[in-house]
């Protein structure tokens, strides 16, 4: 059964695009998306992250074990990783992730 929900990531893709990259001069940020099914190598995730842009993982299995190696990686750097239905949003310090209408 496929359940509906509305993420707005054009939204998202504003919001990034407004804060000006963090200070860092670094403007072309991406919102990427993809599979948290342990086939892929954490470190590839954390990258993404690390660069400066917004990770949306489905994931598919249990997010305790596939995200053990991610959480501290991301957490160190000062990122979020919000957890919202069967999504793990992960950002990178400079990006705030509003849970305040959920």
């Amino acid at each position: 059964m496929s359940r509906a929900f509305d993420l707005d990531l054009q939204t998202v893709e504003q919001e990034i695009e407004e804060s000006g990259g963090g200070g860092d001069g670094h403007t072309d940020r991406s919102i990427v998306l993809g599979t948290l099914d342990g086939t892929k190598d954490e470190r590839e995730w954390f990258e993404i992250v690390d660069r400066g842009d917004v990770l949306v993982l489905a994931v598919e299995g249990e997010l305790s074990e596939l995200a053990e190696g991610l959480v501290p990686r991301v957490k160190e750097r000062g990122g979020s990783l919000v957890h919202f239905r069967e999504f793990l949003l992960v950002t990178p310090a400079d990006v705030d992730v509003d849970s305040s209408r959920l």
